[in-house]
């Protein structure tokens, strides 16, 4: 239950004025005239709305101190975060062979009428090549298909290795270059269907890029007689798992041109050959792009000054800008300019730390009391602008968000590019937690506080492992895998689901793993945990029934057998729809009632479904128990099926 700080008093203005003019007669009795022009009731209408101001200001007392006792628990308004797009320039000329983008280019999107337009800042810089992406094909280990015009739509995605991922499958690109085929490295930009952009900045200890990976992929060129290696220098995306960018090494002039696949024209070929898959999902891309950096909606500001020390305790300075995304800040104490460096609070902190803390929110700069951080000395040669940021960065705001195909207004010159936009929309920008937000929740964070100590904490963290898309979890208490049956105490087991269009989703054992490290990095130092593949149990139903004279034989039949196999499925079955309940009986009136709730169904004959589990017959009209922790999977029924007879 979240705690609501309460209302002292709710009076309002006209229950002050109406309780003041009932007590006249019995203070005032010769007091009669009780309408607006009296000068006594305009002195209580006075006195009635300043009542009403004091009332307010009171009640924000239980305010102010619920918020101070959040902040005590280190629990504080979220900042605005900044919006993230995918910015691809085109080039000016078609013979380049590449231009320079710097980091830190502005590029602008319209704002709303009478707003400031919203900047982006390139997060690194990028080599643009000249060499236009002409042609996408994938091979399946049997056949090629040209993806080239899903690559370029919007809304359409497509599989990189085929739609089983055997080893073998290659995703193929193929390049026309004006000029020679560029030096430089090349950058590619994947996404992936059905997840966002990729988000770096995870504030756990887990290290996604330590994990191992699902897949082993090998990118190699066409040198006119065979394929050949090619350094990758970091692949952001995990053998495509998710969103990212692909950096490697050009193989120059040793690339030769030629006619590959099912794309008649000459081309110059690079590919992504899956060498070992593990793969729990099939990965599916909406695009892969060249000449895209990721941009943040962001502006750097260098070199301001914040103010001058005078030596004094406590002292807070404010930036002209916020929120504050990172910062960088020196002071000069009659040495020259040295960093300092930016802490949580100053619980840790000495008198002779170098120490501030940083409100993003305001961009409220505040240093030490001379025991819990230190204070800058005031400098008589620069008693004004001693303190001064190097550089930071500020942005952010759900205005950030914006529409494919808008940033498009290039602020920094750069020769040789003609143009820039978006493909995909931008996404990721937030606005500044509110209080009443912040009082929702911290209830749950002071519970958590990011640690898996209670089943309910190890399922939410597995289900929130980056780098591994896990739909269900169900943590099991004192339970080991090796001492099945016995409870052991410290033990806890969890189990895992991935997203798979598997009838039984299995996760692999490079999931397993990703998932095992992510909750080790939050469990107590007393707990024991394990991470196990769920255990299947096939469930089979087999009925004849009766179908309405109006309906479609063949029709009913895979209805009935579709909502079986739903019914039961272990990621979008179970009554509610969201899975079948870890250990859950099949109760024979549920499945009863799955079959004549399938339309077209008159009867079931002889009222008698039969349920086989892991191929054995269960007793008749008899509920079946489950095991704790297991799941069911349906892989097709025996469903027999005739017209209604009288």
């Amino acid at each position: 239950m979240p705690l609501n700080a309460p209302n002292l008093d709710d009076r309002r203005f006209e229950d002050i004025l109406a309780e003041a003019k009932a007590l006249i007669p019995r203070y005032a009795p010769a007091w009669t005239d009780y309408n607006e022009s009296d000068p006594g009731i305009a002195m209580l209408e006075l006195f009635a709305w300043m009542t009403e101001m004091v009332i307010y200001r009171l009640n924000q007392v239980p305010e102010r101190n619920y918020v101070k006792f959040l902040e005590m628990v280190g629990i504080t308004p979220t900042p605005a975060r900044p919006a993230i797009a995918e910015l691809t320039f085109a080039l000016s000329r078609p013979d380049a062979v590449s231009v320079t983008v710097p980091q830190g280019t502005r590029v602008a999107a319209p704002n709303a009428s009478g707003q400031p337009p919203l900047v982006f800042e390139t997060d690194e810089p990028l080599i643009a090549i000249g060499a236009g992406l002409n042609a996408v094909q994938t091979f399946d280990g049997y056949s090629y298909t040209v993806q080239t015009t899903k690559n370029a739509a919007a809304g359409q995605w497509f599989y990189p290795f085929g739609p089983h991922a055997n080893p073998g499958s290659a995703l193929m690109l193929g390049f026309d270059a004006a000029a020679s085929f560029p030096t430089d490295q090349v950058h590619l930009a994947a996404h992936v269907a059905g997840l966002g952009p990729l988000t770096p900045d995870h504030t756990c200890s887990f290290d996604l890029n330590a994990q191992p990976l699902a897949a082993t992929v090998r990118w190699e060129y066409w040198d006119g007689k065979c394929w050949k290696r090619l350094v990758l220098d970091k692949d952001e995306t995990r053998a495509f798992t998710r969103d990212g960018h692909i950096y490697f090494r050009s193989p120059g002039a040793a690339v030769q041109p030629a006619t590959l696949g099912g794309v008649p024209d000459v081309l110059y070929w690079i590919r992504a050959l899956l060498v070992s898959s593990a793969y729990d999902l099939t990965p599916q891309l909406t695009s892969i792009l060249t000449n895209t950096v990721r941009a943040t909606q962001a502006q750097t500001v260098n070199y301001e000054v914040a103010g001058g020390s005078n030596g004094t305790p406590n002292q807070a300075f404010a930036l002209a800008n916020s929120p504050v995304l990172t910062l960088q800040l020196e002071i000069d104490e009659g040495s020259g300019f040295l960093a300092w460096k930016q802490v949580d609070d100053f619980y840790a902190s000495g008198p002779n730390d170098a120490h501030y803390t940083l409100d993003p929110n305001s961009g409220q700069i505040t240093f030490g009391d001379g025991q819990h951080g230190r204070i800058p000395l005031a400098n008589p040669s620069n008693p004004s602008s001693n303190i001064v940021a190097r550089s930071y960065r500020w942005g952010g705001g759900a205005a950030g968000n914006a529409a494919a195909n808008t940033i498009i207004e290039l602020q920094t010159y750069l020769s040789g590019v003609q143009s820039v936009t978006n493909l995909l929309p931008a996404s990721g920008g937030t606005d500044e937690e509110t209080v009443d937000q912040a009082k929702a929740r911290a209830p749950r964070e002071i519970k958590a506080r990011n640690r898996a100590v209670t089943a309910e904490d190890f399922e939410f963290l597995a289900q929130q492992t980056p780098g591994v898309l896990i739909e269900r979890s169900r943590a099991i208490p004192l339970m080991h895998p090796k001492f099945p049956g016995v409870q052991v105490p410290g033990a806890v087991t969890v189990v895992v689901v991935p997203d798979s269009d598997e009838p039984n989703p299995t996760p692999s054992r490079v999931t397993l793993e990703i998932v095992c490290a992510y909750l080790n990095a939050h469990r107590l130092l007393t707990s024991e945990v394990y991470v196990v593949a769920p255990v299947y149990r096939q469930v089979k139903v087999s009925a004849t029934i009766s179908v309405r004279p109006q309906a479609d034989l063949q029709q009913v039949q895979e209805a009935v057998e579709a909502a079986l196999t739903n019914f039961f499925h272990p990621l979008k079955g179970g009554a509610d729809g969201t899975g079948w309940p870890f250990g859950a009986a099949i109760f024979y009136s549920d499945v009863m009632q799955v079959v004549l709730g399938t339309p077209g169904v008159s009867r079931v004959l002889n009222g008698i479904l039969a349920v086989t589990l892991d191929g054995k017959q269960q007793p008749a009209c008899q509920d079946v128990a489950i095991c704790d922790g297991q799941l069911l999977y349906s892989n097709g029924h025996d469903i027999s099926v005739s017209y209604a007879t009288r």
